[in-house]
């Protein structure tokens, strides 16, 4: 008797690019790039304040760079675009119900967006008050 094979199809590089589904698929996960950057830009600033005040300014001459700036931007950029695409599935993934009744998609998306933009006004807040 024949030993029983498996199927693998043949997957090559480029299968992304044969539907506009996959492209903006592999665009949403490509945001990890910019953010992987930011991240290690403030975990670089965390090390360099425990060093002493010469490694912080530095890090803080790094950080005004031109690059670095637009680097930091396009995170930014990258990290709003991730929201977006997180915000529009989750009332297909999640719907919330409330006295029994399926809350709107549009009522959900708008409720995570306000979110956002509390949390940033706490901390433009907060900092406003540090300086």
């Amino acid at each position: 008797m024949a030993k029983q094979t498996s199927y693998f199809p043949e997957l090559k590089r480029d299968w992304w690019l044969k539907h506009p589904y996959f492209k903006k698929y592999m665009l949403r996960e490509a945001t990890v790039l910019p953010l992987v950057f930011f991240l290690v830009c403030l975990l670089a600033g965390l090390v360099s304040l425990l060093q002493g005040a010469e490694s912080w300014q530095g890090w803080l001459k790094f950080m005004q760079n031109p690059l670095v700036i637009a680097l930091n931007f396009l995170a930014f950029i990258a990290s709003l675009f991730h929201a977006w695409t997180f915000f529009q599935l989750f009332p297909r993934v999640m719907p919330l119900r409330a006295a029994g009744r399926t809350l709107p998609p549009n009522l959900m998306v708008l409720g995570q967006w306000l979110g956002v933009v509390a949390v940033m006004l706490l901390a433009a807040w907060i900092f406003m008050r540090r300086l």
